[in-house]
């Protein structure tokens, strides 16, 4: 394993996965594959080409087309696909389902066969505790639990999954699988909630909390995710799935009052709003399969969450360019109306 094509790699995970791979491995090379939708950035690899020069390189292209990938793999000597390309938002998966289904699904078709024609040593597919639906209390999804995903968008997810492990049985692809958790961190595109939460708090907008906000997520650092994903690489056995995050559930109202906390703002900027259709109350997993591995989560919610918060302080530059275009659009969708409806708009 030392040319690795990392799809999406202009993504949040994506892209911190590709400078920690490159800091943690000098003699790898990594070709990103990114279509650079919206949000796919190549402010999120701003400072990569400069740090690693030839040991970096991108393609812009679409996974569904075989064409494309296949170029990818021959020029740069392929031997590795990590798969990161994805629709990934439950909100827009509920609106705009078509798209998740071609590039979660369709895509990881196209990038298997390839795996398949070029013989490769691994193909990885970077997945979702959301594949595994809604979490009694009192349980933690274990691996070979069954996939019962709930929004078009787990569903996409758990459709690839299927593939994946059909590709391992009857062509013999060697792959392994990773399921994070909620991840939080460094240039994550501002509609998923911490990073909108953290946003609209520092210009005193509103934080428009879906429901009771009694919602349980395992939020892990983005950084820890990567270093999970690296360990299912080098130690996973191929044909296994591998659960990734703290282990540590923290209700949405909680993460949203932690937030404001750290900067200073009030309570009173939390806004009960509807809730979206066939909202999942709980994700909880057990993680010991890849704890089995030598992985530990090295950082704690309030670490996780201060660090990310900091982050968005910090790097306005990147956020309020993205904030101040089509997000607007997107953010009216979605949220005008449920703040009225809230008395708070």
């Amino acid at each position: 394993m030392r040319n690795l094509l990392v799809t999406g790699g202009a993504g949040f995970i994506g892209s911190n996965f590709v400078r920690f791979m490159l800091e943690r491995h000098p003699d790898y090379r990594i070709v990103v594959l990114d279509k650079l939708t919206y949000a796919g950035n190549l402010d999120n690899l701003k400072d990569v080409e400069e740090r690693f020069g030839d040991r970096y390189a991108f393609v812009r292209g679409d996974i569904c087309d075989a064409k494309v990938v296949e170029e990818a793999i021959h020029k740069h000597d392929v031997d590795t696909i990590v798969n990161f390309a994805a629709e990934t938002h439950v909100d827009r998966s509920i609106t705009e389902p078509d798209a998740f289904i071609r590039t979660d699904v369709y895509g990881t078709y196209v990038l298997l066969e390839a795996a398949r024609k070029f013989g490769l040593e691994r193909y990885h597919q970077v997945s979702t505790d959301e594949v595994y639906g809604d979490i009694p209390e009192g349980y933690r999804s274990k691996e070979d639990d069954p996939l019962r995903p709930r929004s078009p968008y787990s569903a996409s997810k758990a459709g690839a999954e299927h593939l994946v492990h059909a590709y391992f049985t009857t062509h013999g692809v060697p792959i392994t699988i990773t399921r994070g958790s909620n991840n939080i961190g460094p240039y994550q595109y501002p509609e998923k909630v911490v990073p909108l939460f953290i946003t609209n708090a520092i210009d005193d907008e509103p934080l428009p909390l879906y429901g009771d906000g009694m919602q349980k997520r395992d939020y892990q650092y983005v950084l820890d995710h990567c270093e999970g994903i690296e360990t299912a690489l080098l130690k996973g056995k191929p044909g296994e799935a591998y659960n990734l995050g703290t282990g540590v559930e923290t209700p949405n109202i909680v993460m949203a009052k932690k937030i404001l906390d750290l900067l200073g703002k009030p309570e009173s900027l939390i806004r009960h709003v509807k809730d979206r259709p066939g909202h999942d109350r709980r994700y909880a997993m057990d993680v010991s399969k890849i704890e089995g591995l030598g992985w530990r989560s090295h950082h704690s919610f309030d670490e996780a969450l201060e660090a990310t918060v900091r982050w968005y302080l910090e790097n306005e530059w990147w956020w309020r360019k993205i904030k101040g275009g089509a997000f607007k659009e997107y953010y009216r969708r979605q949220y005008a109306e449920r703040l009225r409806g809230s008395g708070q708009a």
